[in-house]
């Protein structure tokens, strides 16, 4: 061949290249513009028992006049069922009582779309403004497309509501609009004359029907124009309403993944290596076979960032932990060096002063205002490696069979429960039959499938007998996916009239994301990582208004099992930002709280959730001797919380009296539900802040239980006063957004009593 048709041979195949993908940009363009799937689902989502009609793939009217709601969220404590369930109740005028509550199918209408939206790493003031940019929008509707075809079934990111917000009260709405029209049509009477009264079609004829007399005849009648009620005609949304949980769980009658029992059901207990990514090396499993009531003994590979291990099977868990502890095992260690958080943290604090990684915002010019400012203040933070700590260990009961695999979980992804356990079993994912049990905490602990991929292993060992597979503490504290360990340095120049000029932040800490989307959705799961927005959030996207600004992070990888913890970044990147716009304050010579006003100009939700949250503290009023008041304000999973602590010192540990929080989360659901979430980030949060932190020395985690693990005991915790910001926006998250400020507003007041500032967590 002569060099100029090889040439052309080049340019042959670039053009091949270039056409091919301008034709794929083509194919995304056109599928971009086609309408999105439709989440309605059809009645054939639905079994129907005796007397039942499914009119949608979330309502199926029930013999006696009730209905029944496809749930795919999981109950942890955060009251989603009920929540849920109120949307339905509101738009069908249904007694709450008389909506029942069924765990959703496989289908991909139950997808969560709202909480991949919301990974989108854009800044508020484009994302949430009157008008925002085509790429915003554009990215959005792209991302939402794609998770509607995903349907990946997920319980994460306070975002169970806010995506239900649209499609249950959709599906509701439908099923009324066709009950109405079934009995216009049986009646013969105009729809405009006819009312709902609790679940009661009525006219004033007194011709009256329950939904259950009409539904059959509501199947195959076309529900016309279905308009959803406008926020003046709720009647149950925004005021306080039972818990649907909650008799079940006082009685005892709740079934929790522990509480699972089948005949003839084994239980398991498992060892894994001390060291993270080690593996069992020799051991002679006849010292356990010979125990009282084992069965079994079985060596775990790694699933879905497990560390390999070894399992024992026995007629009674107590049997079970006995036997494996009994085993002498000659664990292998991981190639190379064995993690160290400490020499962790010490990459991280040489990172941070590189000004290396992704920039998430940038804004005006940094270093010309900090040459111009009369002032720079420059302040380096840090945070542990956290465990979950979930009440109720990791757990899951596996039975395997010739025609297919059940399993019960406790679990936030059922979808990707399913899926592992058939690649681990090597059956079809229509083949894993999942139920979701009640969570005894998931905090994203559950957001991990490790402990499902292992009962599945050892079930298919035990010729269908169902197991149940339960952690020990131990293991659950030295094996869990931490939050990761993270620092930042941060710098702000103020002017010679103490106005913030410039604001700049440098962090660093391992992504979570593309490590969950490696072990849980491998499919998903690209070949280079992208730029974490849960590594900068809380930093990147805050409100202040601040002339110039940069905000980056570099990612790291050190080795250590990395998780989502309940708020994730935000949960120490709150820490960071509030706690030195307090330094910043101090620094300005100007109260944080009317400091905090001058920057929320811009930002009139946020200056009204901190005002709230200062005027219902009565900050500024005289306390006790010996007591403090500190402030923070964050906004995550589209809410914005404000807290104000009071707080005073007990020798060198701070006891927190009284903790004020002001909360804008848009359209509330259940007021009480707000109320506990906020108490119980509350508590959560301040045992994070006080007594949290994970340190693991070569390569193990140092303490395997509660007794290194403190948690606040319960005569310690702080009285919680809860204020909601009335608002008719969509509904925002609650389950997490309470607990990002209040670590920053303990340790704001704790400067406040010392005169000393705590830049690192825990504040103990």
């Amino acid at each position: 061949m002569s060099r100029a048709s090889a040439q052309a041979g080049k340019v042959s195949r670039r053009g091949l290249l270039l056409g091919a993908a301008g034709a794929a940009g083509l194919l995304l363009v056109g599928w971009g513009v086609i309408p999105p799937r439709s989440r309605q689902g059809k009645p054939e989502l639905w079994s129907v028992g005796e007397g039942e009609v499914a009119l949608n793939g979330w309502i199926k009217v029930l013999a006696d006049g009730g209905v029944a709601l496809a749930m795919p969220r999981s109950e942890m404590g955060q009251g989603v069922h009920t929540a849920l369930a109120m949307l339905v109740a509101e738009e069908m005028d249904l007694p709450l009582a008389r909506v029942q509550v069924v765990q959703a199918g496989a289908d991909k209408i139950y997808g969560n779309v709202a909480m991949f939206v919301a990974s989108l790493p854009f800044h508020p003031a484009l994302s949430e403004g009157a008008a925002p940019p085509f790429k915003v929008r554009a990215a959005e509707w792209l991302v939402a497309k794609v998770a509607r075809e995903l349907g990946i079934n997920a319980t994460g990111g306070s975002s169970s509501v806010a995506d239900a917000w649209e499609p249950v009260r959709a599906a509701a709405a439908t099923a009324r609009a066709a009950l109405l029209g079934a009995a216009a049509a049986q009646w013969k009477l105009p729809v405009a004359e006819l009312a709902i009264v609790e679940g009661m079609i009525r006219h004033s004829s007194g011709a009256q029907a329950h939904f259950g007399q009409l539904a059959r005849s509501a199947s195959a009648t076309p529900p016309g124009t279905v308009t959803l009620k406008a926020h003046a005609d709720f009647k149950l949304l925004g005021r306080a309403a039972p818990r649907l949980d909650l008799p079940s769980k006082v009685d005892g009658s709740a079934v929790f993944g522990l509480d699972v029992r089948l005949p003839d059901m084994a239980f398991a207990a498992v060892r894994m290596c001390p060291v993270l990514g080690g593996a069992p090396g020799a051991f002679d499993a006849n010292v356990a076979l010979r125990m009282p009531g084992v069965v079994r003994v079985v060596s775990l590979p790694s699933y879905a960032g497990s560390t390999a291990g070894v399992a024992v099977v026995a007629s009674s868990y107590w049997q079970a932990q006995q036997a494996v502890r009994a085993l002498n095992i000659a664990w292998r260690h991981p190639v190379g060096p064995l993690v160290d958080s400490e020499n962790i943290r010490q990459q991280l604090l040489n990172e941070v002063g590189t000004d290396s990684g992704f920039e998430f915002y940038a804004k005006g010019d940094v270093k010309a205002a900090e040459a111009a400012g009369s002032r720079v203040v420059e302040a380096v933070y840090d945070a542990p490696y956290l465990a979950h700590a979930t009440l109720e260990p990791m757990n899951c009961t596996a039975q395997v069979r010739p025609d297919g695999i059940s399993l019960w979980v406790p679990t936030q992804v059922p979808q990707m429960a399913a899926a592992l356990a058939a690649r681990v079993a090597g059956v079809r994912a229509d083949q894993v039959a999942v139920t979701v049990t009640q969570l005894g905490g998931g905090f994203g602990r559950r957001l991990e499938v490790d402990v499902v991929g292992q009962a599945v292993r050892i079930a298919m060992e035990c010729g269908g007998r169902p197991v149940q597979l339960i952690w020990s503490r131990e293991e659950d504290f030295g094996h869990d996916f931490f939050r990761p360990m993270q620092v930042a340095r941060l710098r702000g120049s103020l002017s010679d009239s103490g106005e913030l000029q410039s604001l700049s932040v440098a962090s660093a800490g391992d992504a979570i994301t593309p490590r969950w989307l490696a072990r849980t959705l491998p499919a998903l799961a690209g070949p280079m990582d992208t730029p974490d927005k849960t590594t900068a959030e809380g930093l990147f996207d805050q409100a202040y208004r601040v002339p110039h600004q940069s905000m980056r992070h570099a990612a790291t990888r050190h080795g250590v099992p990395v998780g989502f913890w309940r708020s994730v970044g935000h949960s120490h990147n709150a820490f960071f930002l509030e706690s030195f716009v307090d330094e910043l304050a101090s620094a300005a010579a100007v109260d944080p709280v009317v400091f905090r006003r001058k920057l929320l100009a811009d930002a009139p939700r946020h200056l009204a959730v901190l005002n709230l949250a200062a005027e219902r503290a009565q900050w500024g009023q005289p306390l006790p001797a010996g007591r403090a008041r500190g402030v923070a304000l964050h906004e995550s999973f589209g809410s914005i919380v404000a807290q104000v602590a009071e707080v005073s010192l007990v020798g060198t540990v701070a006891r927190v009296h009284r903790v004020v929080c002001a909360i804008d989360c848009g359209q509330v659901i259940n007021p009480d539900t707000v109320a506990q979430q906020m108490e119980g980030s509350v508590v959560f949060a301040l045992s994070a802040a006080l007594f949290g932190g994970v340190d693991i020395e070569g390569g193990a985690v140092k303490g395997g239980n509660f007794g290194e693990h403190r948690l606040l005991p319960m005569a310690q915790a702080p009285e919680v006063q809860t204020h909601i910001v009335p608002s008719h926006r969509p509904p925002a998250g609650v389950g997490e957004p309470g607990v990002p400020p209040l670590a920053p507003a303990v340790g704001n007041a704790i400067a406040v009593l010392t005169g000393r500032r705590a830049r690192r967590l825990p504040l103990a």
